[in-house]
């Protein structure tokens, strides 16, 4: 039977469409065929709100789902790596839809089995908290919210599915202590530092999988003796930043900081480089290197007829400049108290150190006192922020 969400609007086509990329990328994970049960049984245009907004290049534009259903139903399932914006306060985006592609690769690195307690961080739409049910069953999954009125659509949605979601509001940075311990704890939105609270409130020998700085996810398993929780990068993709305790903390400044902190301050130091800012732009290898060893500077980039330059900065006080040569490296200009520049050759040479290693070789370990990210291995691997 087709399903036809308004007059002329066949969803199932566009459904079809997606679902076959998927497959032919081999985005639908093996290990879990599941999800993709899950997702043909609970499509995400059910759980999508009217109204989605696309980045036209100018402003947030709104497509609505009775003026214009192609083009809502396309930003819904136009690209597997395409997140849709369901919320906008103060003309930024505050929810969405996760992309397909994420929204799998997160569930499968969650290995849920039947009948696993479940808690969700970020209800948002609803969507990924309804996939899970259908996996873990009636009554297994508690999903927290900070919205008032998302809280409420998810929980009209997941129950209109005929599922049976427990959607709570609350800050999800302390998780959701009364329905503890959980087997499986799984956030929608980065942190910079996993909360304690999802630790301590994990049994022993379960997972948490989590957006980490709004850049990747990573898989922890809690230890035995539940002190700890240790695990393996697990892939890109960005998220939106909790909007509570790290809010301040989640991600690093873009463009507009840069120009703020520089203004019409003339460069401290001037310099030049061998060094290829173009190799920054491979967010699977350097430019993830870069985000962990600098998690507070914001490398952006662009490229032009003599090559690839960069732009850092702290958002506070400091940043660089790294500008294409012609004939190959970049020349150099700093200022504020940090020298960026000379930060980002350091992590640079540590990187091809220590065997320049990929996003999988890189993970976290959480304790009640701090957190820390590794390489290569957990305990004799380089640790960032460095120890000893």
């Amino acid at each position: 039977m087709t399903m036809v969400g308004r007059p002329g609007l066949d969803l199932d086509r566009y459904r079809a469409r997606l679902d076959e990329v998927m497959a032919e990328r081999g985005a639908w994970p093996e290990r879990s065929p599941w999800i993709r049960e899950a997702v043909a049984a609970l499509p995400r245009d059910r759980f999508a709100p009217e109204l989605l907004w696309r980045w036209d290049g100018h402003r947030w534009a709104a497509l609505d789902r009775a003026a214009d259903p192609d083009g809502w139903a396309g930003e819904l399932y136009g690209d597997p790596d395409t997140a849709a914006i369901t919320q906008l306060t103060g003309d930024l985006p505050t929810s969405s839809l996760s992309c397909q592609a994420v929204v799998a690769d997160m569930a499968d690195c969650l290995l849920l089995e039947p009948g696993q307690r479940v808690l969700e961080l970020g209800a948002g739409a609803g969507w990924n908290a309804a996939l899970l049910a259908h996996r873990a069953g009636p009554g297994k999954v508690t999903s927290v919210e900070v919205d008032p009125r998302l809280a409420a659509t998810a929980a009209d949605r997941i129950r209109a599915a005929g599922l049976d979601v427990a959607v709570v509001l609350g800050d999800g940075d302390t998780g959701w202590p009364a329905g503890a311990p959980y087997e499986r704890v799984i956030a929608t939105y980065a942190v910079e530092r996993v909360p304690w609270a999802w630790v301590e409130q994990t049994a022993p020998g379960g997972r948490i999988v989590t957006p980490w700085g709004r850049l990747g996810h990573v898989a922890l398993t809690v230890a035995d003796d539940g002190r700890s929780a240790s695990g393996w990068m697990q892939g890109l993709g960005q998220f939106m930043a909790t909007r509570t305790a790290d809010a301040a903390a989640g991600g690093s400044p873009g463009p507009a900081a840069f120009a703020a902190v520089r203004g019409h301050h003339e460069p401290e130091h001037h310099g030049e480089t061998d060094r290829d800012p173009a190799a920054l732009t491979d967010w699977w290898r350097l430019g993830f290197a870069v985000r962990v060893a600098l998690p507070d500077t914001a490398v952006t980039c662009a490229s032009d007829a003599d090559g690839t330059s960069a732009w850092l900065t702290d958002g506070r006080s400091s940043w660089a400049t790294l500008s294409a040569r012609p004939d190959g490296g970049a020349w150099v200009l700093e200022g504020g108290p940090r020298r960026l520049a000379t930060e980002l050759e350091d992590a640079w040479a540590q990187w091809e150190r220590i065997g320049s290693p990929g996003v999988y070789d890189y993970g976290i370990t959480v304790t009640a006192t701090g957190q820390y990210t590794w390489a290569n291995d957990p305990h004799t691997g380089p640790r960032w922020p460095k120890t000893g």
